[in-house]
């Protein structure tokens, strides 16, 4: 199988986090420059239509897209360690935090970098900087929120690690570029975990 990725991006960075934590190994990595634009060509388009990484090309030819369906499938073939539940409850309950995390505090991380930061213009145009920085505010209040749910259960979706803690590790990661560290705004809960998390080898990909 062939995942398309891109470095630094944060979907494809929880992918590859993801197969580390799994211990996946074999897949053939093909990087996708998308300041180049390559993601964009008709080749890359022909794999994945609204031109996105991460891509995993399946050997009979067919293609996943979309973070969380390749990570679901690679649960599939290789579920353990497990990462998105045990049984029909658990999952659940690790499915809603990850989609909070997704949807609170990643989009709006990924928003506020695209419009606001110069060296992610060629990916965002037009930019709107007034709506980049009305993101970010709207991240810094999921934060926060997070932030106390870390006071009182010690990972995002309970008591163990799950796909929830890559999502928001690699949210933080990105969060990098618009200059928010959790520590320096109060945030000790959210920093601590943060900082247990990068201590794991599946944060160095």
């Amino acid at each position: 199988m062939r995942l398309y990725v891109s470095p630094r991006a944060p979907n494809p960075r929880r992918v590859l986090m993801f197969l580390v934590e799994k211990q996946v190994q074999g897949l053939n990595l093909i990087n996708v420059d998308l300041n180049a634009q390559e993601h964009k060509s008709e080749a890359f388009r022909a794999k994945s239509p609204l031109a996105r990484v991460p891509a995993l090309e399946l050997d009979d030819g067919r293609v996943l897209t979309e973070t969380r369906a390749i990570c679901t499938y690679m649960e599939g073939l290789h579920p353990q360690p497990n990462l998105m539940g045990r049984d029909a409850t658990e999952r659940a309950f690790i499915e809603m935090a990850d989609r909070r995390v997704e949807w609170y505090l990643m989009l709006p991380i990924a928003h506020c970098v695209r419009h606001t930061h110069p060296g992610l213009a060629p990916l965002e145009q037009p930019q709107f900087p007034d709506f980049g920085h009305a993101q970010a505010a709207r991240a810094r209040e999921t934060a926060a929120w997070l932030d106390a749910e870390l006071q009182r259960q010690p990972w995002i979706a309970g008591d163990r690690f799950t796909i929830a803690d890559i999502t928001a590790f690699c949210a933080l990661e990105f969060a990098r570029l618009m200059r928010f560290k959790p520590g320096d705004e109060g945030l000790h809960a959210l920093q601590a975990w943060r900082d247990r998390v990068s201590e794991r080898p599946s944060a160095r990909v």
